[in-house]
């Protein structure tokens, strides 16, 4: 659990269209083996450490005649930002994908001086 020792809670949120690849013949939806994308996320304010980042899939686009396999994570999360990752695998075929977001943790204090 990460405690926060202050009133200076910040909520970030947003949506993110990481890819559609169904019109330009991308990778996601010709390919096969082990695929990903790789979409960088940044917050409007930074945060006094990493916060809590919670992805979810909003809408997806993919072929019935596969298998569905998906894996949506939040990837080097810090002060300012992440990357939201999407990697599917095998034969799956994924037209597009939106990932939402939502961040939690503490923000800077006027206090808080950065010194070194």
């Amino acid at each position: 659990m990460k405690r926060l020792r202050n009133n200076l809670i910040g909520i970030a949120q947003g949506s993110e269209v990481m890819f559609e690849d169904f019109d330009t013949g991308g990778d996601m939806w010709t390919g096969t083996g082990p695929r990903e994308a790789w979409h960088p996320v940044r917050f409007s304010d930074k945060y006094r450490a990493p916060p809590m980042v919670h992805v979810s899939l909003s809408m997806w686009d993919m072929d019935i005649s596969t298998n569905h396999r998906v894996d949506l994570r939040a990837q080097n999360v810090r002060r300012d930002g992440f990357e939201l990752v999407f990697r599917t695998w095998e034969d799956s075929k994924i037209a597009r994908v939106r990932a939402d977001w939502m961040a939690i943790g503490e923000l800077l204090h006027e206090d808080d001086w950065d010194l070194y």
